[in-house]
């Protein structure tokens, strides 16, 4: 079995399968290459369920129907207004201010805060359920006082949106989908 080895001062074995069906091993940087193998061939019915899945997976994320130029700029624009809005609306709610919103389409990201308070969004966001898209305007604006994923930083999400898990998980499980639509 094939398999990628990250060896660090971690404490603990693990192994991940990717998306595209590698294989990576994380491990403390004295353990065996045999302890290792061992570890894998105990796993190994896991591993090749999870890369069935992610095949399945990634076959029906290729039937899936591109957006056509047309329909981007569409949803750019429809972003541009809607989510910059729900940043005016929270902003104002949460006491903040902020630079600017830029509106992109990408492949990794539903959105980020810049150090100069510059606001991100995939336009991508606006094929998603609105409980998703506020979740996402309200983590990027907390970033304006958190610049990380501390207790703290998740403490303000949930005061300013109490559901935010159920809208996370909702990314997490459609948001491929969603990215799927783009041409290649």
């Amino acid at each position: 079995m094939e398999y990628e080895l990250i060896r660090s001062a971690r404490r603990t074995l693990s192994v991940e399968v990717k998306p595209d069906g590698r294989i990576v091993v994380r491990a403390p940087l004295t353990l065996s290459k045999r302890r290792i193998d061992r570890f894998l061939l105990e796993r190994e019915e896991w591993i090749e369920d999870a890369q069935r899945k992610y095949e399945k997976r990634n076959e029906a994320l290729l039937k899936i129907d591109k957006l056509s130029e047309k329909e981007i700029r569409d949803l750019k624009n429809e972003a541009r207004r809607e989510l910059t809005a729900l940043c005016e609306e929270y902003a104002d709610i949460m006491g903040l201010d902020y630079n600017r919103v830029s509106i992109r389409t990408q492949r990794t990201r539903w959105g980020s805060c810049s150090r100069d308070r510059n606001l991100n969004f995939n336009a991508l966001l606006m094929l998603a359920p609105e409980g998703a898209r506020r979740y996402v305007v309200v983590h990027e604006l907390c970033h304006l006082w958190e610049m990380n994923h501390s207790k703290r930083f998740w403490d303000k999400v949930s005061k300013y949106c109490p559901d935010w898990r159920y809208e996370r998980r909702w990314l997490k499980k459609n948001g491929d989908a969603l990215i799927a639509r783009l041409p290649d």
